[in-house]
């Protein structure tokens, strides 16, 4: 048995309203819908998402879509980056923080919380969820790069972040190892 992390899917970006209360846009609905084909296990008895906005509303989805199974709990340390310094930032200006956030991990980077902070914070969260058994985890892209660098063994890198949001892989909490990297869902 293993266990899932799965990224919220596609949001509604709007400048004018804080980051971590943005919400799921209609496409980012649908491939929520269809999370539960690589995302869970009926063995899985818990689903927990970041305490934020578009996480919580990916969680729910895929709770629906598993029928009576978990209800979904709230993790606020399974939040994403800190990057309040900042706020919202233009796609290519954000692009470009986050290429120095993954390169210099050791460094706040524009005020952003550090990398190694951020990780080590990940990685006790889910070594502490999954303490009881497996779960399947819904939070955010960087998040889960930090988390599967260190499943893996190897430096924080940018190269480990997901190929879109809506994306997944599956972990053994109890050897604390990857068994798969990343995958689109739907």
């Amino acid at each position: 048995m293993v266990s899932c992390f799965l990224t919220h899917a596609e949001v509604v970006v709007d400048p004018e309203v804080p980051i971590e209360s943005w919400g799921l846009s209609a496409a980012g609905r649908r491939r929520a819908a269809v999370a539960h084909r690589v995302a869970w296990s009926p063995e899985v008895r818990r689903i927990v998402s970041s305490a934020e906005r578009k996480a919580e509303e990916t969680a729910a989805v895929l709770a629906r879509a598993v029928g009576s199974g978990p209800d979904v709990e709230v993790e606020p340390a399974l939040g994403e980056i800190d990057r309040s310094a900042t706020g919202y930032l233009p796609p290519a200006e954000f692009e470009a923080v986050v290429d120095a956030f993954f390169a210099r991990p050791d460094e706040s980077v524009r005020g952003w919380e550090r990398a190694v902070d951020a990780q080590a914070r990940i990685v006790a969260a889910v070594r502490a969820l999954t303490r009881t058994g497996d779960v399947t985890i819904v939070s955010h892209g960087a998040v889960g790069a930090l988390l599967l660098a260190d499943l893996r063994g190897v430096p924080i890198s940018r190269a480990l972040d997901q190929p879109g949001m809506g994306s997944v892989f599956t972990f053994d909490p109890r050897r604390w190892r990857a068994c798969s990297g990343w995958a689109r869902v739907g």
